[in-house]
């Protein structure tokens, strides 16, 4: 197998070189990763400048002046062969719930997923690093299952959080789905050394979906959580109710 290792950390981070290290139980390892911390891009591409690439570590490395949607959007279209698989992590700090629209390891993740190849994003819960050889091991663990269990050649985009706890704590691996968080804290505002007002975003809002079965319940109760995401954003419920206001000619009668 050839396995793309990307991040939103930044090619220095610890998480990556334990994951990247990781995969090599499985193949041949090449890591494309932005060149400083991007957390919380999300999906964006750089479209008003260009890119550079630096290679190093013989064919290992290439280090990205870009997010981590362009480190896989360029791995993917030019710079490597298609990969066997994308993993992007392992970051510092869960992404659950809503954080995964922020996410720029998840956002990495799902670029990979975008052009049809398999993709899982794994994060600690909490930030610090602590445990990080574990969640490695745990990284390869959840690669193997996939890889074991896989029915068909389909491409499928998981979320993985991990507790940050010795293998041994750990209470197993379950299947679960988004929970969901309340709104953000509100803003902190300060004035800077020159006088004028500047603001930090608040703190994420505590979990208001934590229930038996969300990613929330099974990291607060020391399982790994692995969630199957989607791209398709259409509320489909809501179709035929915005057909019936909407279809119809532009000019016309308005009521």
């Amino acid at each position: 197998m050839h396995i793309l290792v990307s991040n939103d950390d930044g090619y220095r981070a610890p998480g990556i070189q334990a994951l990247a290290k990781a995969m090599e139980k499985f193949g041949r390892v090449t890591v494309v990763a932005p060149d400083h911390n991007h957390s919380g891009a999300s999906n964006s591409l750089t479209l008003n400048r260009p890119l550079t690439v630096e290679h190093t570590d013989g064919d290992r490395l290439y280090v990205l002046s870009g997010t981590p949607s362009d480190c896989v959007h360029v791995a993917l279209t030019g710079l490597l062969e298609k990969p066997d698989l994308v993993v992007s992590g392992i970051n510092c700090g869960a992404n659950m719930g809503d954080d995964t629209m922020y996410s720029g390891t998840v956002a990495a993740a799902i670029e990979g997923y975008l052009f049809g190849v398999p993709s899982i994003a794994f994060s600690q819960i909490d930030k610090g690093w602590a445990e990080l050889d574990a969640a490695a091991e745990v990284a390869q663990r959840v690669v193997q299952r996939y890889l074991d269990s896989r029915e068909d050649d389909r491409a499928m985009l998981l979320n993985v959080n991990i507790p940050n706890m010795p293998l041994s704590a750990l209470q197993g691996i379950r299947g679960t789905r988004l929970g969901k968080r309340n709104s953000a804290e509100s803003v902190i505002r300060e004035m800077s050394p020159r006088g004028f007002p500047i603001y930090w975003l608040g703190a994420a809002g505590k979990p208001a979906d934590a229930e038996e079965g969300t990613d929330f319940w099974a990291a607060s109760h020391g399982y790994v959580s692995v969630t199957p995401l989607q791209i398709d954003l259409t509320n489909y419920k809501q179709v035929p109710t915005v057909r019936g206001w909407m279809d119809g000619p532009v000019v016309g009668n308005e009521h």
